[in-house]
């Protein structure tokens, strides 16, 4: 099981010292996810100082943006890292599309199946010199002169991660991707029962196997060495739960486990921006089957014994745990 590090970002200032930090603690990848910056510009600037880790974005909003833009970002820092970084997507959910983004949302699963096909059509156009002629109900690439075909690298396309919570999605991502990220919100149960049957079925539909598709999981912790840390370390982590627990995108997850009501309670508070009052609505039981909690050297071991023959590769917040902490958690994993 690799061990990567998942961050939401950092000002470009300091990114390169946050990778540079990650590269000596031994994690294998580094990911970051789009939120208050542009996860492509980290990832440039990670690729420089990253030595053998992936990079990767975890995830990048894909509909605000064309396959083109994507494919040609992707493309330079696949050249860019040697052939490691890894191209990261999602869908988002609608209200930030068509509010924050002011994209077109419509058939989420049907139009992330036809941009990742876009982004293969366009990569082989590239490597190859065939004529582009990509026409789908959402996107058509149909225009590719010499001068506007970037050289050939010489690594291969990089490999397309997509992010999935709903079983649509999910069977997608098993058809035309080389990965799953599984959201944080998610349990052992709802990978067992929901997303690995359901990630199985869209792979065999196109002829391919699981040995062809990495699951990877970021996996909130709870932890610390002192009492403070400790506390400070569940709040944060209760946050998160009652954040993407209010929202209806992934009530699914909650109603696997009869905690459906725990939803709507939690979003009423939202719509009522009472969100300072949410974290105290998460019960012990909710914040125990979600996040991995133990003490600081028990955390490895225990994230291997949940999730063990359920995913590939674990993203932890390297906050979450310290250099001794660590380097039991990747002897506990097998990571390297």
């Amino acid at each position: 099981m690799l061990l990567d590090e998942m961050t939401y970002g950092h000002p470009l200032s300091e990114t390169a010292a946050v990778v540079e930090r990650a590269r000596e603690r031994g994690f294998d990848g580094w990911f970051v996810s789009e939120t208050v910056h542009d996860p492509f510009l980290a990832a440039a600037v990670a690729g420089q100082v990253s030595g053998r880790m992936q990079v990767g974005t975890a995830i990048a909003v894909a509909f605000p943006r064309s396959p083109m833009h994507v494919a040609y970002a992707a493309h330079d820092l696949q050249a860019l890292t040697g052939g490691r970084f890894v191209l990261g997507l999602g869908s988002q959910i609608k209200p930030h599309i068509e509010k924050r983004f002011s994209t077109e949302w419509s058939k989420p699963a049907a139009r992330m199946r036809e941009y990742v096909l876009a982004l293969r059509a366009i990569w082989e156009a590239w490597r190859t010199g065939a004529r582009l002629t990509f026409r789908g109900e959402f996107y058509r690439h149909t225009l590719m002169t010499p001068f506007f075909t970037p050289e050939d690298h010489g690594h291969g396309d990089p490999a397309v991660w997509l992010a999935a919570v709903g079983p649509l999605m999910t069977r997608v991502t098993g058809e035309v991707a080389d990965g799953l990220l599984a959201h944080g919100f998610t349990t052992a149960r709802y990978l067992a029962e929901v997303t690995l049957p359901n990630l199985l079925e869209g792979a065999e539909q196109a002829g391919r196997s699981r040995d062809d598709l990495e699951v990877v999981l970021p996996v909130f912790v709870v932890s610390g060495r002192t009492e403070e840390q400790r506390a400070a370390s569940e709040a944060m982590v209760r946050g998160q739960l009652a954040f993407y627990g209010s929202t209806p995108a992934y009530r699914g997850v909650l109603e696997l486990h009869g905690w459906g009501e725990l939803h709507t309670r939690l979003h009423n508070a939202s719509l009522d921006n009472r969100w300072d009052q949410m974290p105290a609505m998460i019960p012990t039981e909710v914040l125990e089957t979600f996040a991995v909690v133990a003490e600081p050297d028990e955390v490895g071991a225990t994230v291997a014994q949940r999730y063990r023959g359920l995913v590939d590769r674990v993203s932890l917040s390297s906050a979450q745990l310290d250099d001794d902490a660590l380097a039991r958690a990747r002897v506990a994993l097998g990571a390297g």
